[in-house]
């Protein structure tokens, strides 16, 4: 493949003064972009008017954590946020600093605004800082001394403190597309000074499962055995792996995990088993197959047979137990399995709707009569005081009572369906509906 030749120009400009730089660094790193503008992929947050591209248009900044997976774009992405808004760019990995660390490049970040000059201080891997070290960011956030941008393959949610997490806004950064990735391998195929042909850069793209670092690296080590041109059997060779078999479509892989997924939700058992052969074929992790059918137990089956998400854990199970191709059996069992029992989506559409519930409330207190009171301190304060216990009551259930904050209404988030066992559960809510109703009347 060869690039347009608007972008052979600047690829082929970017890519001579990456060469002539070439200190040893590898070649995912040398051919970051100089400009926003050259930025592949992450529409979302940097496409018109998306909320990144805002904020470097206007030149302004403010703290964030950037949470995706590896070679997504997030290191990349906060230099040229920062280059946009004109400020200075302190880096630290969470892997090797510490508070030590965080302490000096505040004090050089003090320095710089006392000179006029902003300061962005980039942690990546913020996950990886424990909670002490997190919190040695708080003053220095809050008083607006450095600007905060954390990067993140793991959930903020469970890694990040709340209180760091309450001053900095979350960007999700996703992996990258075909269209993106095929922006990068046309860059670097200029820089290196070679040609990609079709089916190579289709298997590089499978290769790289939406990760820019891991295509580049790959292409690098290609080009090194390449004669000009880079074809589909160079790269099986110098990626160490078996051949990948792809028609003549090139199915890409996001492709593929859609299609099964929508095979398995519209209990198509023979197609669902036939994408899953397709992705194990095409040489994808059975380990990400299987957890995706974990996401569809709970997603599209739900509590119409709760059995789907046990089933789906167990083929994981035997599969990192077994390897492949053994294990590749306990999968196939378990796609057979989701894509013939009843469906549901109750269980997804009642999650959705209450997160952004509580997305749009505030955060009330928890009732007296629902807190735990384990001292005798909390009990004189009332805690747990005209708590009912269900066990003690008529068909065990407390008919009447409220479990929501005093502020809220009562809400109804999950509407089960007359589907497998969700049926019952739709009787038995209904029941309990009605005596809550009878309580309640005067």
């Amino acid at each position: 493949m060869r690039p347009a030749k608007g972008q052979q120009a600047r690829a082929g400009e970017l890519g001579r003064r990456s060469l002539e730089d070439n200190d040893g660094r590898p070649l995912a790193d040398r051919l970051r972009p100089a400009a926003l503008a050259e930025f592949a992929g992450q529409e979302h947050l940097v496409g018109e008017g998306a909320p990144l591209a805002g904020l470097a248009a206007d030149g302004h900044l403010h703290s964030m954590i950037l949470w995706g997976p590896p070679g997504s774009g997030k290191t990349t992405l906060a230099k040229l946020l920062a280059d946009c808004a004109g400020q200075r760019w302190m880096s630290l990995s969470a892997v090797l600093a510490g508070v030590k660390d965080v302490r000096e490049a505040v004090r050089a970040a003090e320095a710089a605004r006392r000179l006029g000059e902003g300061s962005v201080l980039f942690v990546d891997e913020v996950h990886r800082f424990n909670k002490a070290q997190q919190d040695a960011f708080l003053p220095h956030v809050e008083k607006g001394v450095v600007t905060f941008i954390g990067a993140t393959t793991e959930n903020p949610s469970f890694e990040v403190n709340s209180a760091l997490l309450s001053r900095a806004r979350i960007y999700v950064l996703k992996p990258l597309d075909e269209a993106a990735l095929r922006s990068i391998l046309s860059r670097a195929a200029t820089a290196l000074d070679v040609a990609v042909e079709e089916g190579a850069a289709v298997y590089l793209l499978a290769l790289a499962d939406g990760d820019a670092r891991r295509l580049l690296n790959v292409l690098e080590t290609v080009a090194q055995l390449a004669d000009g041109t880079v074809d589909a059997a160079l790269v099986e060779r110098a990626a160490g792996t078996r051949k990948r078999r792809f028609d003549k479509g090139g199915d890409l892989f996001y492709e593929q995990i859609s299609a099964l997924h929508k095979a398995v939700r519209g209990s198509a058992v023979d197609a669902a088993l036939y994408w899953c052969c397709r992705m194990l074929d095409g040489g994808c992790d059975p380990a990400y197959i299987a957890r995706r059918l974990v996401r569809m137990a709970s997603e599209d089956i739900g509590n119409a047979d709760p059995r789907a998400v046990q089933l789906a854990l167990a083929a994981w199970e035997a599969h990192h137990r077994l390897g492949s191709p053994e294990g590749d059996l306990a999968i196939a069992q378990a796609v057979i399995y989701l894509a013939s029992t009843p469906k549901s989506n109750a269980a997804y559409k009642a999650f959705g709707a209450a997160m952004a519930h509580v997305g749009e409330t505030p955060s009330y207190e928890v009732p007296m009569h629902l807190r735990n009171a384990p001292t005798r301190v909390m009990r004189t304060l009332g805690y747990g005081k005209g708590y009912r216990y269900a066990h003690d009551e008529a068909e065990a259930y407390a008919a009447g009572e409220n479990y929501f904050p005093d502020e809220l209404e009562p809400q109804r988030y999950y509407r089960p369906t007359d589907q497998g066992l969700e049926a019952k559960i739709k009787t038995r809510l209904e029941r309990l509906r009605a005596l809550d109703q009878q309580a309640r009347t005067p």
